[in-house]
């Protein structure tokens, strides 16, 4: 598999609210980020691995582990509100990778990613052409006989699915906050959310951890020593 077409990219600012420094806080005895960038230098697919940062700390520690960080990422976008394809943009315009048939986002709170999840996504985008592939996982429970509360009171969100088996609905699944694949020339174009030819790469939901608090950070931890022991 050729590395000449590929660039990752972990985006990691400085700036968390509910978990300080969460890009960087210990993760089983190293910084969370350093997960990403290990692996995407395992998986030897792609030509550069960048970090886009805001921090002088996130940046030294990722230098340290064998990244790229070319430049310091604006305050502009490294708020609240910013989304991560602008973040995408900014770095293939800063970096000059626009030549680059493909663009991974790796995100730096991935830690239960495998090696094979990036090179059976990157396999499939390329096969079947597709614009962009987001990692996702199934719900394991549906959402679709959710409950609302209101003063103390209980009723189905959707009252039409209220009498449904949860076996009889379609299966849904969300985005795992893990990895995306893009073709450069469409994410540079984009202008929505996703690009009319978006496909999916499923993992299974206790390695699609969304690591935003601390709940979600034991429990990440938990299912890393349990992969290392299941997978010795």
């Amino acid at each position: 598999m050729s590395i000449r077409n590929a660039i990752c990219i972990i985006p990691a600012r400085g700036g968390s609210k509910r978990i300080k420094n969460k890009n960087i806080i210990d993760f089983n005895g190293k910084p969370l980020i350093t997960y990403s960038i290990n692996l995407a230098k395992k998986s030897k697919l792609f030509e550069r691995i960048i970090v886009s940062t805001d921090s002088e700390t996130i940046a030294k520690i990722s230098l340290k582990c064998g990244a790229e960080v070319p430049f310091k990422r604006s305050k502009k976008l490294s708020d609240d509100f910013t989304g991560t394809t602008d973040v995408l943009k900014d770095c293939i315009s800063r970096t000059n990778t626009k030549n680059f048939k493909y663009h991974f986002c790796i995100y730096p709170t991935a830690p239960l990613i495998y090696e094979r999840d990036l090179k059976e996504a990157f396999a499939k985008i390329k096969k079947k052409n597709y614009d962009c592939i987001i990692a996702t996982a199934d719900y394991g429970s549906n959402p679709l006989r959710a409950f609302k509360t209101s003063n103390d009171k209980i009723n189905f969100k959707w009252k039409k699915f209220a009498n449904k088996r949860s076996q009889d609905l379609k299966t849904l699944t969300y985005d795992s906050g893990t990895f995306y694949l893009y073709n450069t020339k469409k994410l540079m174009k984009l202008r929505n959310i996703l690009p009319k030819r978006t496909s999916y790469y499923k993992i299974d939901r206790f390695r699609a951890i969304d690591i935003n608090d601390l709940e979600d950070l034991k429990f990440a931890e938990y299912l890393y020593k349990f992969n290392k022991i299941k997978n010795k």
